[in-house]
């Protein structure tokens, strides 16, 4: 199992959870971006810089992902992906997408993108504070103690 991290929007304190997290189970962490980061040196972690562009981290992360690897994104349609792989996805906010809500969450996705695109705004996610820190950390922590045995 592997962890792949798409990095571009991921909240630096979520990386630093990971970072502590791939050390402590000793578990492979890539985290793919399309501009340059700083990663602790460490033979869990890994930085894959990719090209800018739509959708390419997303591609690369899809394309390099096994059955059974974690997804760390915010970005439904990745996560939906990697469920349709057989991965998990986890989004920075402590929320598992899975099987039984990934396509509730695309007809959500997109419908608030028609709405966008016809000039609503239709606001954005809640404020990330330590309240959803501590949810992302107890569910990757949950997460890990279950399939890192």
């Amino acid at each position: 199992m592997e962890i792949w991290v798409d990095a571009d929007a991921c909240p630096n304190v979520i990386k630093e959870i990971l970072f502590r997290a791939a050390k402590r189970v000793e578990i492979k962490t890539t985290l793919v971006a399309n501009q340059e980061l700083q990663i602790p040196g460490s033979p869990y972690l890994d930085f894959v810089q990719v090209r800018a562009g739509l959708d390419i981290a997303d591609n690369y992360i899809v394309n390099h992902l096994q059955a059974g690897d974690l997804v760390i994104t915010a970005d439904i349609p990745l996560a939906a992906e990697a469920i349709e792989k057989g991965a998990f996805a986890l989004n920075p906010r402590g929320e598992f997408y899975d099987q039984g809500n990934i396509r509730e969450r695309l007809s959500m996705r997109n419908f608030l993108n028609d709405l966008r695109s016809a000039g609503v705004d239709t606001g954005g996610p809640p404020p990330f504070n330590q309240r959803v820190t501590g949810a992302f950390a107890n569910q990757l922590d949950r997460f890990l103690t279950k399939h890192c045995r």
